[in-house]
């Protein structure tokens, strides 16, 4: 059998298809890293950009014509790079796992497997670069391993190497792609962004927040300086008699700059020095430090959403708690690195294998806790027995943190070892009566309003052969949450009863 070429692919003897463009394009992701600093061009290069090429409206840089460059001049300051350092850390402290979800066991266990290979807590702290500077592109570096086409490294690239074009697509602004810079492969680059819109492709930073605070902050600083050094410092005036000349003068001047270093000098007997303090100057000091307590207080509220360890009148109390980011910007955060970290293993699922791709997800630990507590509560008002040690493991309690339950007071009926055996409480109602009620409530609503749109749908359609289609279209996504959690109960509920029966039987 003779083969048969076509302009995209060519036609195997066994009937498969071996796509051209599709080898093409696994070569180009396993290739040579693209943006490098020997390529890169753009702001402050020399190139021109061209006017398809959208400029970033951030208000600051354009104001000052400047780049990137800007803002990590900024994490330098002192307040600005602690601000930082700690709103990273509180997304590096939550939790992290990887979630199966409808993706096969064995995909899972692949993804899982590589993403320890990388260097995550590297990677998530560019990653969380993008809300500082809105957007923070990641060059994926991919390599064949084990007959798989795996990310071997991901790595984050300067902004300002990167521009997007009049349809928001990201162009690598390289030497030898000439102004309109090189379209990038959407599989070789990561796009972190915070708050990207049709408008502004490049997302809102939050170091633009803290500009111009942070150099009001500076300038204050200097005027301070000169305050303190003028005003900080006694004033030694000398005094001499009327007739001494100039010459005389200017000696006198220069023992007083000599007794400022060195603390002695040697005067004529008919001249004086005296110590004048800066008497009523301490409330200009103090316009100094409520100022730039204001601008400190400013990047505070932009970079970890409060203020409350800038502020003087703070308790100890409310500085600690005010010493952690905010939940929203916290959950924001890891909200944006999640998403580019899902995107590189949906890429990664798609070229191995295909189908479901796991997810990557960042959690709390209080926020779990609240999940389980609600949960607990709905298991305890349905009939659960839930025991001490359940608690103690679920909740990570400490012994003595629980009381032990209540004894049943009932007629003794004997001693063993020494201690009182209590008979049994009675009528104990049936668990499968007590349940089945609720967990039927929490369903029925979904049921009912399926039903409700089946009946609509019947009462619509013209004839019988277009109702199959209609039912189709109609429950084309169906919104199973409720029916799933009262599900979840329902089997949590079982699984608990069947232990606590297994435990009675012991």
């Amino acid at each position: 059998m003779t083969l048969k070429r076509s302009p995209t692919g060519l036609y195997l003897p066994d009937g498969g298809f071996h796509s051209f463009s599709e080898s093409a394009q696994r070569k180009a992701l396993t290739g040579s890293a693209i943006a490098t600093r020997r390529t890169a061009t753009g702001p402050g290069t020399g190139f021109a950009l061209d006017l398809s090429v959208l400029p970033n409206p951030d208000p600051v840089l354009r104001k000052l014509g400047k780049n990137m460059q800007v803002y990590r001049d900024l994490r330098t300051d002192a307040h600005v790079g602690g601000c930082v350092r700690r709103r990273k850390a509180s997304v590096r402290g939550m939790k992290t796992g990887l979630n199966r979800n409808q993706a096969q066991s064995r995909v899972a266990k692949s993804v899982e497997s590589l993403l320890g290979d990388l260097n995550m807590e590297r990677i998530l702290g560019e990653a969380l670069d993008a809300p500082l500077y809105g957007y923070q592109p990641l060059e994926v570096m991919w390599g064949r391993v084990g007959g798989l086409i795996v990310p071997v490294d991901v790595v984050g690239k300067p902004p300002e190497w990167f521009a997007f074009d009049a349809e928001n697509r990201l162009r690598f602004m390289s030497r030898e792609a000439g102004r309109l810079g090189e379209l990038v492969d959407e599989r070789k680059f990561l796009l972190p962004r915070q708050d990207p819109s049709y408008e502004n492709p490049y997302g809102e930073p939050d170091l633009a927040r803290t500009f111009w605070a942070t150099k009001f902050k500076q300038g204050g600083m200097d005027f301070w300086f000169r305050f303190l050094e003028k005003y900080g410092t006694p004033w030694l005036v000398g005094k001499q008699p009327r007739s001494s000349d100039d010459e005389a003068t200017e000696k006198l001047l220069d023992v007083l700059e000599q007794m400022i270093q060195d603390a002695v000098a040697v005067i004529p007997d008919d001249a004086s020095i005296t110590i004048v303090e800066a008497a009523g100057k301490a409330g200009s000091a103090e316009v100094y430090r409520e100022f730039l307590t204001h601008m400190r207080s400013e990047v505070s509220i932009a970079l970890l959403g409060q203020n409350q360890t800038t502020e003087a009148e703070t308790n100890h109390a409310s500085a600690t708690a005010g010493q952690d980011v905010t939940d929203d910007i916290r959950d924001a955060d890891a909200g944006i690195a999640c998403a580019a970290i899902n995107q590189l293993i949906s890429w990664t699922v798609d070229l191995n294998w295909g189908g479901e791709a796991p997810v990557y997800s960042m959690w709390s630990e209080d926020e779990v806790n609240q999940v389980m507590a609600k949960r607990d509560e709905h298991l305890a008002k349905a009939g659960a027995r839930l025991t001490p040690q359940y608690f103690a493991r679920a909740y990570k309690l400490q012994e003595g943190d629980l009381l032990p339950p209540a004894a049943v007071p009932t007629t003794p009926v004997g001693e063993v070892s020494g201690a009182v055996a209590f008979a049994e409480p009675q009528d104990i109602p049936d668990y499968a009566d007590t349940v089945a009620p609720a967990l039927a409530a929490l369903g029925q609503a979904t049921v009912d309003a399926w039903v409700a749109r089946i009946r609509g749908v019947v009462n619509k359609a013209a004839s019988l052969a277009e109702l199959p289609n209609a039912l189709v279209a109609e429950f084309a996504e169906l919104n199973d949450a409720d029916l799933v959690h009262a599900m979840t109960l329902a089997l949590s509920c079982a699984q608990l009863v069947g232990r606590a029966e297994v435990a009675d039987g012991e």
